[in-house]
């Protein structure tokens, strides 16, 4: 009778590792779709630029394509919107009876307020207007909120000609002071892009948040002395102080006062509030880098869920 020995252990096979992120690290894997550092995300929205400004530019282009009259919209929209405004608290109200060049004063707050307007609710739609785009593609997100604010300012760029000729036929002529509108416009529409792509990200997550952004805009455009002068309501002491510098330096008012103060010359300097360039810069680069930053945090989100 024979016993059976037994078998050799062959050699045991190796473990497999615990640290898969060390693994995939030693073999150069990443995560798909995690979020790059914040100095490599800005160097790939660099190299986008190109696709920034032709999709901005075709935003632009099809924004009134289905309309007769096309493009002709864009002029239009805010000056319609200016009359309405001339005849309700020009006529009726009589808010412009203590305003010296109340048109030129009106219509300049309407465009230089719509531009703000516009690229908020733009923001508001990069995500979820363009969701097949952000499930199909790998691309900085920040992409989309940034051409939309572009495609704004395009617009308001084009505007501009319609307010230029409305500011002629009411005896303002082009004199030094206008190349102040220039960094005004520049502050601003960095101050926009901020705000759209904070606006972004909380309407992915939020898109309710589109719906609600009419309502608010419609306050904050009360209370941005675009149809009425500022310093004349809050001059007097039944304003409290607190209230009074809230509405002062709130950033819309502070843009338009600024380009208010470049085209028209019955606006001078006393009409501004002091250090009025330096609140309008902090504005801009609080929104602009933050907004940025704040954007960018929630970059492997977008898209997701």
């Amino acid at each position: 009778m024979t016993t059976a020995t037994p078998a050799r252990p062959s050699a045991a096979a190796p473990a497999p590792p615990t640290d898969l992120a060390a693994l995939a690290a030693r073999h150069g894997l990443t995560v798909s779709g995690a979020r790059p550092s914040l100095g490599a995300y800005v160097r790939r929205l660099w190299s986008r630029r190109h696709f920034i400004t032709a999709f901005a530019t075709a935003k632009l282009t099809a924004q009134y394509s289905q309309a007769r009259l096309g493009q002709v919209w864009q002029l239009a929209t805010p000056l319609l919107n200016a009359a309405v405004y001339y005849l309700i608290f020009g006529k009726l109200l009589g808010t412009g009876d203590d305003v010296p060049d109340f048109v030129p004063f009106l219509v300049t707050g309407v465009f230089i307020w719509t531009f703000t307007a516009n690229s908020i609710m733009a923001g508001t739609r990069a995500i979820s207007g363009n969701i097949g785009l952000v499930r199909a593609l790998h691309f900085p997100r920040a992409s989309l909120p940034i051409a939309l604010a572009l495609q704004q300012l395009q617009q308001l760029l084009f505007s501009l000609g319609a307010l230029v000729a409305i500011l002629f036929c009411f005896g303002e002529f082009p004199r030094a002071s206008w190349l102040l509108a220039v960094p005004a416009l520049v502050l601003q529409a960095l101050f926009n892009t901020g705000l759209s792509m904070v606006m972004a990200r909380v309407a992915a997550r939020a898109p309710d948040v589109s719906q609600l952004m009419p309502f608010v805009l419609r306050t904050w455009m009360y209370a941005s002395g675009v149809m009425w002068s500022i310093d004349k309501v809050l001059g007097s002491d039944r304003v409290p102080h607190l209230v009074a510098a809230l509405i002062r330096y709130n950033p819309a008012a502070l843009y338009i006062d600024l380009v208010r103060f470049a085209f028209i010359e019955s606006f001078t300097a006393d009409r501004l509030p002091p250090h009025v360039w330096a609140a309008a810069l902090m504005w801009a680069v609080l929104f602009g880098a933050g907004g940025f930053v704040y954007f960018w945090k929630a970059e492997e989100q977008y898209g997701r869920g």
